[in-house]
């Protein structure tokens, strides 16, 4: 609670400011917001939330988290993952000092989509350079979307099945080195060297009583029932 004499519901960004008659109604608006963001009233809280944007005393982009949830709450999921993704992706440029924050909410974004391979791309894209270098959380993603990936489809050959293998290990190791108490990328990186011997398990030897001529194209590779 305030110590003015003024009573509000919720945790202001900027509460110590001086409070005149505007900044009541800007922290009553506030209220209102989180209120019915708390009920799931999200027409109301979006209400709310483009004018609160439009006030000179309001950081928005402090408050992007909340914007990041209002944005996109229609009823097509496709065009709300992309409005939510273009709404990161400005975020990114306008509040440089919280893009590690945004790229992780990204990340979550596409995962939550599908995109598996577009968020594997975001995180090679910026990964190799400062500050996402040093972030434990991005090497984790990225090495449980190689997982992913790396799981055994009819249309993935072996070869790249192992490489995904690979590289999610040198990105959980890395989460590893980067946080030791990072527990799940510890435990997926303890876990992939038995992965890798059980995807190579999933290639068995040619049996002597199989046909070896398969009209001259070489050797038959029985491959184990999966």
């Amino acid at each position: 609670m305030s110590s003015d004499p003024y009573k509000f519901l919720f945790s202001y960004p900027d509460a110590k400011q001086t409070l005149s008659a505007r900044k009541v109604h800007i922290r009553r608006l506030y209220d209102i917001l989180e209120l019915s963001i708390h009920r799931s009233d999200f027409v109301r809280a979006k209400k709310a939330w483009s004018i609160l944007v439009r006030c000179k005393e309001v950081n928005w982009r402090v408050m992007w988290r909340t914007g990041a949830l209002l944005v996109g709450k229609h009823d097509d999921p496709v065009a709300a993952a992309r409005e939510r993704l273009e709404y990161l992706t400005t975020m990114m440029l306008q509040h440089p000092e919280a893009r590690e924050s945004v790229i992780q909410e990204m990340i979550l974004q596409l995962v939550a989509s599908r995109q598996y391979r577009r968020a594997l791309d975001e995180l090679e894209l910026y990964l190799p350079s400062p500050p996402f270098q040093e972030n434990s959380v991005l090497h984790a993603y990225a090495g449980l979307i190689c997982l992913y990936l790396a799981q055994p489809n009819r249309a993935a050959d072996v070869s790249s099945e192992g490489r995904s293998l690979r590289d999610a290990q040198q990105y959980l190791d890395r989460a590893r080195y980067l946080d030791p108490n990072n527990l799940v990328a510890a435990a997926w990186s303890d876990a992939i060297p038995q992965l890798s011997t059980s995807a190579d398990d999933r290639i068995t030897p040619v049996s002597d009583d199989e046909d070896m001529t398969l009209d001259g194209a070489g050797q038959r590779v029985k491959r184990a029932r999966t």
